[in-house]
C-alpha cells in the first residue's frame, strides 16, 4: 500500500512538525509568557518597598527602646532594693548570734569573715569571700551607727554612679 502524501490524508491525521503546529505554538508562547511572569515575579523586593520597611522598623525601634531602657534601669534598682533587705535580715541573723551590729570597721566583711575578739559568731551567714556587689558592680556600703533616725545602722549603694550626692535616678538606695 502507498502511503499517503501529506496532503493527502485526512485533517486529524496529518502531523505537523513541532515548530509548525499551532497548538505548539500556542503552548509555546503561553509557556514564555508564565516563565516571564515568574522570572518578574521572583526579582525581589522594589527599593521603595525596602525604605518603607526601613522607615517602620525605625519608628518601632525609636519608640520601644526608650522604654525598654526605662524598664531595664528600674530593674536594677529593685535588684538593689532587694538586696540590700536580704542584708538587712542577714544582719539581723548577725545580731542574733553576736548581741550587735558589726560596727563600721567591721563593716559587711564580719558576714563572712570572724571579726577579732567576737564571741558566737556562727558564721559565714554569706556565700563567698567577698562583700555582696550592688547590680551597677560597687560594694554596698555599711554604717553603724546609722545617721538617719529610726535605723540602727545603714547599707546603701549610691547606684549606678558610684559616687555620693547623686539626685533622681543617681541617688543613694538605703535600707527601709
Amino acid at each position: 500500500m502507498q502511503a499517503l502524501r501529506r496532503r493527502d490524508r485526512p485533517a486529524a491525521m496529518r502531523q505537523y512538525p513541532p515548530a509548525a503546529c499551532p497548538r505548539a505554538m500556542m503552548v509555546s508562547t503561553v509557556w514564555h509568557r508564565d516563565a516571564d511572569e515568574r522570572r518578574r515575579d521572583q526579582r525581589g523586593f522594589t527599593l521603595l518597598e525596602l525604605l518603607v520597611v526601613l522607615v517602620i522598623l525605625g519608628l518601632l525601634i525609636g519608640l520601644v527602646a526608650p522604654a525598654v531602657l526605662r524598664q531595664l534601669g528600674s530593674a536594677k534598682e529593685k535588684i538593689a532594693h532587694q538586696s540590700i533587705e536580704r542584708l538587712g535580715s542577714v544582719l539581723d541573723l548577725y545580731k542574733l548570734d553576736v548581741g550587735t551590729y558589726p560596727t563600721t570597721d567591721q563593716g559587711l566583711q564580719s558576714l563572712i569573715t570572724r571579726p577579732a575578739g567576737v564571741a558566737h559568731w556562727s558564721g559565714p551567714y554569706l556565700k563567698g569571700e567577698k562583700v555582696p556587689e550592688d547590680p551597677w558592680g560597687h560594694p554596698y556600703l555599711y554604717r553603724n551607727p546609722s545617721q538617719r533616725p529610726g535605723h540602727d545602722y545603714d547599707v546603701y549603694t549610691f547606684g549606678p554612679t558610684g559616687q555620693p550626692g547623686g539626685t533622681g535616678d543617681n541617688a543613694p538606695i538605703y535600707n527601709e
